[in-house]
C-alpha cells in the first residue's frame, strides 16, 4: 500500500480525531434537523455493512444507490465499502429506461432507495429480483414495500471486521450523464479516491472548521469529490439542502466557507440581485467608499455567502460578466475543470491567478497537452481504470502513454493556464465551411436576465442561430406589453454579442422557444447540460424556417 490513505482508512482516523464533533446536518422537514457526529456515522455505517454482509454476496458485488443528497447517502456509500463491495450511484432524476439500463448493465442485486421526487417513474425500471432498502427520507411507497434503513440498523450489530480494500480494487462505478447517448460506467479505484482526497485538502487549505452545503448530485463526480471526500479527509461540517423551495434558507443555515456551484446557480444569484437592484445603480453605490463594504456584505449575506472564503464554479464555462460582478462584491469565483473519467482531478484556478475565461493550471500530479486537432488531453493520477464491461471504448478514450482524450478543445497560455473553447463533437461547420464552437457564444447569452439556457445551432446554415429557454419567472412576467419590451432588450443583446464575434459566427436570430428544457423531458442531463442531439431532433423541422429570420423570434 502507498503512504496515502484509502477513504476507509481516512474515515477511521477522522472518527478517532473528531469523535463527537458534528459532521453532517440533515433537514427532516417541518423545520426539524438531525445532527450526526462522527461516531454516529461510523456506528450506522458498520451496522448497515453488517446487513449487506448477511446477504452473502460475493466480494466486490456492485451495490446501487439512488437518492437525492442526504446523510444516509454518504453513510450507505461507506457501508458498501466496509462490506467489501462496489458502490454504483444513480442520478435521482433518471427515467425508468435509464434506471433499468444501469441496473441491468451493472448487475447490482441491491438498491438503496432514498430521498426522491420521482420514485414512481424510477421504480418501473428496477428489476423484480433486486433487493431494495428504503432510507429514512425515502418516499412512503418505498418505505412500505422494502426493509427500512432504521430497522436494519437497529437489528444488526456493527460489523466486527470491516473490509480494508486494496488500493487497486474498484471502489465505485459512476455512470456518466450521457449528453450524447447511452451512459457509460466509469470505474474508479480506491487509489483514485486516496489521491484526490489527500491532494484536494492541500489545494484549498481545508480545515475542520470549514462548512459546506451539499445540493448538487452526489452521484456526480464533482460533488462526490468536493463534498464526500473533503468530509472524510478533513472532518469539517456538511449541511444538506432540504429542497429547491428551501434552498435560500438552507444555504443561510450552512453559511458555507466553501461553496461549489455550476454556472446556472451563479447566474441565478446574479440575475436575482439584478432584478432587485439594476446593475448601473449597484455600480454607483459601490463607488461610494462609506457604502461599499456595507452593500457588499449585505448582498452576499442575502445569498448566504458572506462567510465564503472559497467559491468554485465548474461543469461548464461561467460568463465573464458574472465573474466580474462577483469580483466587485469581493467574492472571487475560481473556475475549475475536470471530468468523471479523471475524477475531476485536472485543473484549478488559484486565488490571485484568475484569468477570466480560463480554468486554471494543472493540479498536482497532472499533465496537460493539446493534441493534433486542438483536443485537450490529460494525464492525471485520478484517471479512471476504464469503462465497465467496455474494453474497446476504454482503449479509444486513451492515447498512448495514458493520456485521457477529454473530447474538449482548448489552448494553453505561457503560464500553463487552460482555456476550453468547445467540444470536439459540438463544433460544426457553417454552410460556408467555417468552423463554429457553440459554447463560447452560448456563454455570452446565458448571463442575460431571464435566459435560463441557450443552444447555438447551425450545421449547414448560412449563419448560426441561437435557441433560448427562459426561466419560469421570466415567462410569468411576459404579458404582451412585457414581451415587447423584452424583445427590444433581446435585440440589443443580439447586436452586442454579434459585435464581439467573427463574421462567420454571427447569429442571424435569437429564437425564444416555448417548451421548457428539463431533465424530465430529456433535453438536459442530470447535471443540467444540454443534450444537443435531443434538441436538434426536437427542432429539426423548424430550424430551417427560423434561419431565414432576423432579430428576435418567438417560437
Amino acid at each position: 500500500m502507498s503512504a496515502m490513505k484509502t477513504p476507509l482508512q481516512a474515515f477511521a482516523e477522522t472518527v478517532q480525531r473528531r469523535g463527537k464533533a458534528v459532521a453532517m446536518i440533515q433537514p427532516l422537514g417541518g423545520g426539524r434537523l438531525r445532527e450526526y457526529n462522527w461516531l454516529d456515522i461510523q456506528n450506522e455505517a458498520l451496522r448497515m455493512a453488517a446487513y449487506l454482509h448477511s446477504l452473502n454476496l460475493p466480494q466486490g458485488t456492485n451495490v446501487a444507490l439512488m437518492s437525492k443528497n442526504c446523510a444516509e447517502w454518504i453513510i450507505a456509500d461507506l457501508a458498501i465499502w466496509m462490506a467489501g463491495h462496489v458502490s454504483v450511484p444513480l442520478y435521482p432524476t433518471l427515467t425508468s429506461t435509464s434506471v433499468r439500463q444501469i441496473m441491468e448493465h451493472s448487475g447490482a442485486p441491491v438498491l438503496f432507495v432514498g430521498k426522491l421526487d420521482v420514485w414512481e417513474e424510477a421504480r418501473a425500471g428496477v428489476p423484480e429480483t433486486v433487493q431494495c432498502v428504503a432510507f429514512s427520507l425515502a418516499p412512503d411507497d418505498a418505505r412500505q414495500r422494502f426493509p427500512r434503513w432504521e430497522e436494519l440498523v437497529s437489528r444488526h450489530q456493527p460489523l466486527a471486521d470491516p473490509a480494508d480494500p486494496d488500493e487497486n480494487a474498484t471502489a465505485t462505478i459512476i455512470y456518466t450523464s450521457g449528453t450524447t447517448g447511452t451512459p457509460k460506467g466509469v470505474m474508479h479505484s480506491f487509489r483514485n479516491f486516496a489521491v484526490v482526497g489527500t491532494k484536494l485538502v492541500n489545494v484549498y487549505n481545508l480545515v475542520s472548521s470549514d462548512r459546506m452545503i451539499s445540493y448538487l448530485p452526489l452521484s456526480h463526480i464533482a460533488e462526490r469529490a468536493a463534498v464526500e471526500l473533503a468530509l472524510i479527509y478533513v472532518g469539517h461540517e456538511v449541511f444538506f439542502a432540504e429542497s429547491l423551495e428551501t434552498f435560500g434558507e438552507d444555504i443561510k443555515r450552512a453559511s458555507p466557507t466553501l461553496f461549489f456551484a455550476v454556472p446556472r446557480i451563479w447566474t441565478k444569484f446574479y440575475q436575482k440581485v439584478n432584478d432587485a437592484m439594476p446593475p448601473a445603480k449597484l455600480r454607483r453605490l459601490l463607488r461610494i467608499p462609506i457604502l461599499n463594504r456595507i452593500i457588499r456584505k449585505k448582498i452576499l449575506a442575502a445569498m448566504g455567502l458572506d462567510e465564503c472564503r472559497i467559491a468554485l464554479s465548474g461543469a461548464a464555462a461561467l460568463s465573464p460578466e458574472v465573474i466580474e460582478w462577483f469580483n466587485r462584491l469581493g467574492l472571487e469565483i475560481l473556475e475549475v475543470y475536470g471530468m468523471t473519467e479523471n475524477m475531476a482531478w485536472s485543473h484549478t484556478t488559484r486565488s490571485g491567478d484568475q484569468k477570466v475565461g480560463w480554468v486554471g493550471t494543472p493540479n498536482e500530479g497532472v499533465e496537460c497537452r493539446i493534441a493534433e486537432g486542438g483536443e485537450i488531453q490529460v494525464r492525471s493520477p485520478g484517471n479512471m481504470q476504464g469503462y465497465y464491461k467496455d474494453e474497446a471504448q476504454t482503449r479509444d478514450t486513451f492515447a498512448d502513454g495514458g493520456w485521457l482524450k477529454t473530447g474538449d478543445v482548448g489552448e494553453i497560455d505561457p503560464k500553463g493556464r487552460l482555456r476550453i473553447t468547445g467540444r470536439v463533437k459540438e463544433i460544426f461547420k457553417s454552410e460556408k465551411g467555417k468552423y463554429i464552437a457553440p459554447a463560447p457564444i452560448e456563454n455570452r447569452l446565458v448571463s442575460f436576465p431571464g435566459i435560463e439556457q441557450a443552444c447555438v445551432m447551425g450545421p449547414g446554415l448560412p449563419q448560426p442561430i441561437a435557441l433560448l429557454n427562459l426561466s419560469p419567472e421570466e415567462q410569468a412576467k411576459l404579458d404582451q406589453s412585457g414581451r415587447e419590451h423584452y424583445t427590444q432588450q433581446l435585440a440589443a443583446l443580439l447586436a452586442r454579442v454579434n459585435d464581439e464575434l467573427d463574421a462567420h459566427e454571427r447569429l442571424h436570430c435569437l429564437v425564444v422557444v416555448s417548451e421548457a428544457w428539463a431533465v424530465e423531458n430529456g433535453m438536459l442531463t442530470p447535471t443540467l447540460k444540454l443534450k444537443r442531439n435531443e434538441l436538434e431532433k426536437c427542432y429539426a423541422d423548424r430550424v430551417p424556417g427560423w434561419s431565414r429570420s432576423r432579430g428576435v423570434v418567438w417560437g
